[in-house]
């Protein structure tokens, strides 16, 4: 009897796991059928799986959003982004546990604190300081604004890691001669590759996908990132959902590919990071 209710409860939530999970895919595979389609056959019958596909729109899109020129953009925004994030909140998050110094605890409890304000609230005077006063709205001081919204919440990360490494391991390093800064390259930061790649996940699907802070950052079409290329398939009257669709789709392959080639280090990243 208990067997057949376990049978029973297991394969309702195969039932209920399936549902979600075309529910969740049906988007996406929406997007990539009518990514083939011209702007009348998707207003005609946009869940028609079959008919007359052409790859014409992928090569009409990424002309006419500079495709190369913005995924390069993307990739060094990203780049860059991450890079220095993860170096300064590291670095940060290590000076905040192991040194007792007063101003620390003021400095941590101040970057927590900056995580509640949103982004909506601060974004009015960033884009008139920095276009009004300064005149200096470009791709560097959007990686610039990434790292300062983004290493609040990655020190809050890394400090709560690095609690859990035990002091005996630098001491004794110490004691061999190693100096501070070898004893965070040698010893502490190996350590903290799991969360380093939670960090760099969250990090990535962040910047790369990000509209709202590029759309208001970068003025000159040489810098405009992918999602902000897709937006400019918008007319003020219409909006060819062909190449919409098509633009969003070149958007997100590289992450999607990027992913498939690392899941497994980054499913270890999380599941690490989780337990540590």
């Amino acid at each position: 009897m208990h067997n057949e209710k376990s049978k029973i409860l297991s394969n309702i939530k195969v039932v209920i796991l399936s549902i979600l999970f075309i529910v969740y895919l049906g988007p996406m595979v929406f997007i990539f059928i009518n990514s083939f389609k011209s702007n009348k056959d998707i207003i005609l019958n946009p869940l028609h799986i079959f008919g007359d596909l052409s790859i014409k729109n992928y090569i009409d899109a990424a002309e006419k959003m500079k495709y190369v020129n913005a995924f390069g953009n993307s990739i060094l925004i990203t780049v860059l982004s991450v890079g220095l994030i993860i170096l300064t909140a590291s670095m940060t998050a290590y000076i905040f546990c192991r040194k007792k110094w007063v101003i620390n605890n003021f400095m941590f409890y101040a970057m927590i604190a900056a995580m509640i304000l949103p982004f909506q609230a601060l974004m009015i005077p960033l884009v008139s300081i920095y276009g009004g006063q300064l005149n200096i709205l470009n791709k560097w001081t959007l990686i610039y604004m990434y790292i300062g919204f983004g290493a609040p919440l990655a020190v809050f990360m890394y400090h709560g890691f690095i609690k859990g490494i035990p002091l005996e391991l630098e001491e004794a390093a110490r004691i061999d001669g190693a100096s501070n800064l070898k004893v965070f390259t040698k010893i502490i930061w190996p350590i903290l590759r799991p969360i380093t790649l939670t960090i760099a996940i969250l990090d990535v699907l962040w910047i790369w996908n990000d509209f709202l802070l590029p759309s208001l950052i970068l003025i000159e079409a040489k810098d405009r990132t992918l999602p902000l290329s897709t937006f400019y398939f918008y007319g003020s009257y219409s909006v060819d959902l062909g190449l919409m669709m098509a633009g969003l789709v070149l958007t997100i392959t590289p992450v999607l590919i990027l992913y498939l080639f690392f899941q497994k280090y980054i499913l270890e990243g999380v599941v690490q990071g989780a337990i540590k």
